[in-house]
């Protein structure tokens, strides 16, 4: 047991790491080849610092890598990133902007089009390609992903959403420091960001999983091994074939889908798989912190229940 739970945390040592060099290209790429030659801000962050990079050079003629700022408007909301989210999570993302703010400055600024909409469309992508995969690895690219982040803990709303409506804010700078053309393509740039973030980050987006099966026993030890996921299993008569089976109901996360459906096919190949779209889930549903956990220490807290006398 401890052998295998050494070497889960190594892997995902790795895992991280490479997530973390792998968004400090991509951000680095969207802002200096795509975004900061077209004049179109970024979300978070990462605009802010090319707000006040922009300012400095149009007004004083000073030149400053928009890195550095990035670096400098995250130490605030790292101690709130502390507080909130703890010292792993914080630790990480401020390794993961460390390396934005070093990637950024290393990589030179470059033009690949002119064309100002493709700029908005691919410099968006590339950049929440990166945030998104951080989040899906348990850290942020920092600043407002932080403040998202930890919106969506508090309300159950996706990060996505927090994001797009609090870089309003970087659009509404943009548009009186500037001019409002450069802010209707930040608009676009920061809906196709938000957009790739709910689309790698879908810890959030649960569905209801119904598995009809011959081989309950098996199926359910199975997900077990691999999922840290409650299950109920009802009893089941084919409506045809007339067969007593098992159907295993449980609540699991999209990211979680597909793990699940390989397992099953695995075991019984002639399951019957009823995925079905989760508005809400009331009760205990345990969140990326209590699976690590878990992984980590092979315990996991159970529910206590009351007797009624």
């Amino acid at each position: 047991m401890s052998k295998l739970i050494g070497t889960y945390q190594k892997n995902e040592i790795i895992k991280k790491i490479c997530v973390i060099l792998l968004t400090g290209i991509t951000a680095a790429i969207g802002l200096n080849y795509f975004l900061i030659p077209a004049h179109v801000f970024s979300a978070g962050m990462n605009g802010v610092a090319q707000i006040i990079a922009s300012l400095l050079k149009t007004y004083l003629n000073l030149q400053f890598d928009t890195g550095i700022f990035i670096l400098l408007l995250n130490i605030p909301v790292f101690i709130l990133g502390y507080l909130k989210l703890g010292k792993s999570s914080t630790l990480l993302s401020f390794v993961n902007v460390l390396c934005i703010s070093v990637m950024t400055v290393i990589v030179p600024i470059g033009q690949v089009t002119d064309n100002i909409l493709m700029n908005a469309i691919v410099g968006g992508v590339f950049v929440g390609f990166g945030a998104g995969l951080s989040l899906k690895y348990g850290f942020t690219t920092g600043g407002m992903d932080i403040i998202s982040v930890i919106l969506s803990q508090v309300t159950g709303k996706t990060v996505g959403k927090y994001m797009f409506l609090l870089n309003g804010l970087i659009v509404m700078l943009a548009g009186f420091l500037f001019n409002w053309e450069s802010a209707l393509f930040t608009i676009i740039s920061i809906y196709c960001m938000t957009q790739v973030v709910d689309m790698i980050h879908t810890s959030h987006q649960k569905v209801t999983a119904m598995i009809v099966t011959v081989k309950p026993e098996e199926v359910a030890n199975a997900i077990s091994k691999k999922l840290v996921r409650g299950m109920t299993l009802l009893p089941s008569i084919g409506g045809y074939a007339k067969i007593e089976g098992k159907m295993i109901m449980m609540v699991v996360t999209r990211y979680e889908l597909y793990d699940l459906e390989q397992i099953v096919i695995e075991i019984d190949e002639y399951a019957f798989i009823n995925i079905l779209p989760t508005h809400s889930v009331i009760g205990r549903f345990a969140n990326e912190a209590e699976q690590k956990t878990y992984r980590t220490t092979g315990q996991f807290p159970e529910l206590k229940f009351n007797k009624r006398k």
